[in-house]
C-alpha cells in the first residue's frame, strides 16, 4: 500500500525512491503496471546501437536517489522477470477487456479523435515535413498541439534513428498515441552539434548550454517547450495539486482516472519505453519531454498518472521514450 501511494501521490512509478531491483518490481505490481514488451526495433536498429551510451547509466541508484532510471528493471533476476510477465499477463487482461471509450480503461481501436474534449473548438495546423495533420488549443496565452507529436523522418533528421518508437513496436499505435522519443530525439541533438553559430553537442551522458528557444523535432513555427512553459501552463490550469485532472483525456485511463479535460489539452496515456527495450504503462502514464535538462543524464518532463490529481516535472533518464507536445513560437 504504501509503495502504492507513493505512485499515487507526488511521486510517480519512474521517480519512486530506488532501493533495489525488487522495489521497481513491488512498486510495479502495486500499481498495476505493465511490464510491456519488448521487440526488435521498427527501423532496424539494435538495441546496443540505440543505447551506445547508456551502459554507463546500468547500475542500481542508491538508496538516497529520487530517480528510478529503468536499470533496476534491466537488472531484475530471472524469478522477478517471471513476476514481471505475470504482472504483464494481468494487465493486458485488463486492457483488452475494457472498452475504452467509456471510461474503462486504454483500448487501441479507439480512434484519437475520440479522446478529444468533444466541448472544446480546436484549430488545427499542418506539419509542412510530411503533411501531418494536429489539432491545436489555445491555453491562456500559449498554443499547444493537442494531440502527441508523430513525426519520424530520420533522413531529414537523423537525430531520430534508433531513438523513437511507435508503442511495442506497432507502427499503428503511432497513429493513436504519436511516437515515443528519447531526450536526444526530442532536441534534435543533431541539428545543435551541426549548427555552425553555436554548436553544442548534447544527450545521454553530454551535457550542454541549449539556446533559449529549441525547436527541436517540433514543426517550424513551433518549438519543443522548457520547463518554465511547461510551468506556465500547469499555473494556468490551477497549479500542481490539480492541473492533472485539468489536463487528461476524459477516456482512456485505467481504473476510470480519467480527467476533466477542462482546456482541451487532451493528455493520452501513451506510456513509455526504458533503455532494455520494454514498454510499459499504457493506459497509466503520459510523459512529455522538455528542453531542460537537469544533468549530463536527467531531463525534465511532465509526469501525469492515473491515480492521482497532481501534475509534476520531475526529472527522468535522457534515454527514456516520452511522448512530444510542440508549443507555437
Amino acid at each position: 500500500m504504501l509503495l502504492k501511494n507513493l505512485w499515487c501521490g507526488k511521486t510517480s512509478l519512474r521517480r519512486c525512491v530506488a532501493v533495489a531491483a525488487v522495489s521497481s518490481l513491488l512498486v510495479l505490481a502495486a500499481c498495476g503496471g505493465d511490464s510491456g514488451t519488448s521487440a526488435s526495433n521498427n527501423d532496424g536498429t539494435s538495441d546496443s546501437e540505440e543505447i551506445q551510451s547508456s551502459s554507463s547509466s546500468t547500475k542500481v541508484e542508491s538508496s538516497s536517489s529520487v530517480i528510478l532510471s529503468g536499470d533496476s528493471h534491466e537488472e531484475s533476476s530471472s524469478s522477478s522477470s517471471s513476476s514481471l510477465k505475470s504482472v504483464s499477463s494481468s494487465s493486458k487482461q485488463l486492457s483488452s477487456s475494457s472498452s475504452g471509450k467509456n471510461g474503462d480503461g486504454w483500448s487501441w481501436d479507439v480512434p484519437k479523435e475520440d479522446r478529444l474534449n468533444p466541448e472544446i473548438a480546436y484549430d488545427s495546423m499542418t506539419d509542412s515535413r510530411d503533411g501531418q495533420i494536429y489539432k491545436t488549443v489555445k491555453i491562456g496565452n500559449q498554443v499547444w498541439m493537442a494531440e502527441n507529436l508523430n513525426y519520424a523522418d530520420s533522413v531529414k533528421t537523423p537525430s531520430l534513428i534508433g531513438k523513437n518508437w511507435c508503442y511495442a513496436n506497432k507502427a499503428e499505435n503511432c497513429a493513436v498515441t504519436g511516437r515515443l522519443y528519447t531526450w536526444a530525439a526530442a532536441i534534435d541533438s543533431v541539428k545543435l552539434a551541426t549548427d555552425a553559430g553555436n554548436p553544442q553537442d548534447c544527450g545521454l551522458d553530454k551535457s550542454c548550454t541549449l539556446p533559449d528557444t529549441v525547436q527541436g523535432i517540433c514543426p517550424p513555427g513551433w518549438h519543443l517547450p522548457e520547463k518554465k512553459e511547461w510551468d506556465t501552463l500547469l499555473t494556468k490550469v490551477g497549479g500542481e495539486a490539480t492541473a492533472l485532472n485539468v489536463l487528461k483525456s476524459q477516456t482512456g485511463w485505467f481504473r476510470k482516472g480519467n480527467g476533466s479535460d477542462d482546456v482541451g489539452f487532451s493528455a493520452l496515456p501513451a506510456g513509455d519505453r526504458i533503455n532494455n527495450g520494454n514498454f510499459f504503462d499504457i493506459g497509466k502514464l503520459a510523459g512529455f519531454w522538455s528542453a531542460s535538462e537537469t544533468d549530463y543524464n536527467y531531463a525534465n518532463a511532465l509526469d501525469l498518472g492515473y491515480c492521482s490529481n497532481y501534475a509534476a516535472l520531475g526529472y527522468y533518464n535522457k534515454s527514456f521514450g516520452f511522448s512530444v507536445r510542440c508549443l507555437k513560437d
